[in-house]
């Protein structure tokens, strides 16, 4: 049985949060150093990974991510200071939740009828 798993979103407004998705465009830009490279490895269009960056650099007093044009070879983007620091302290949000809610999570996954079905 696999074992469901916790997501964390911080809301941090009406309508403005960082989720696992966001944050997972925030690593692959760091690994890849391309925001169209980061959006193929998560399967979205360049469109749509330069739209979320656009709202995650809006979210925060500093950019997280900048970026440079300049088309193949040229350009590039990467995480700014504040955009290193917002991961980092996400990715341990996201471990210490896991680990606090272990037991809670394993008692309804026992529970569920879903959970038990894949």
């Amino acid at each position: 049985m696999p074992k469901p798993e916790l997501k964390l979103r911080l809301v941090l407004g009406d309508g403005v949060w960082i989720g696992p998705g966001k944050a997972d465009l925030l690593a692959h830009i760091d690994a890849t150093g391309s925001i169209s490279a980061a959006g193929r490895r998560m399967g979205m269009s360049y469109k749509r990974a330069w739209g979320l960056v656009e709202i995650l650099n809006g979210m925060f007093r500093e950019p997280l991510v900048t970026a440079s044009r300049g088309g193949a070879g040229h350009g590039g983007a990467a995480l700014t200071e504040t955009g290193r620091r917002v991961l980092s302290l996400y990715r341990r949000m996201q471990e210490k939740g896991r680990a606090a809610l272990a037991a809670e999570t394993d008692a309804i996954a026992a529970l569920s009828a879903i959970a038990q079905e894949k």
